[in-house]
């Protein structure tokens, strides 16, 4: 089944930038083969469910690796049966009615 997720991943206890850890996570939804989008409170992702789920648990054993003692991370997430749909479509839908 196709998803369309919207992840955001927090490590706490680590200080105010987290920027090194959001990197680390890039590599690995990039890795997994994964289409995403980064934006400022989060990443896009798109994909296969088992393909996406099994990358975000990657992100988070990859921060627990770096030192992270705890993450929070939040998930929205749509699918569609009527339809293959990307994230860019989504995006074109809207900007086009703009």
């Amino acid at each position: 089944m196709h998803v369309i997720v919207d992840l955001c991943v927090v490590p706490l206890g680590v200080g105010t930038s987290v920027s090194r850890y959001i990197v680390e996570c890039e590599k690995v939804l990039k890795a997994a083969g994964l289409s995403t989008q980064l934006h400022a409170y989060g990443t896009n992702i798109e994909g296969e469910w088992d393909e996406v789920f099994r990358a975000v648990k990657q992100c988070h054993e990859k921060l627990h690796d770096m030192g992270a003692p705890r993450i929070t991370t939040t998930i929205k997430c749509g699918t569609r049966m009527d339809k293959h749909q990307t994230i860019a479509q989504k995006v074109e839908s809207v900007t086009d009615r703009l």
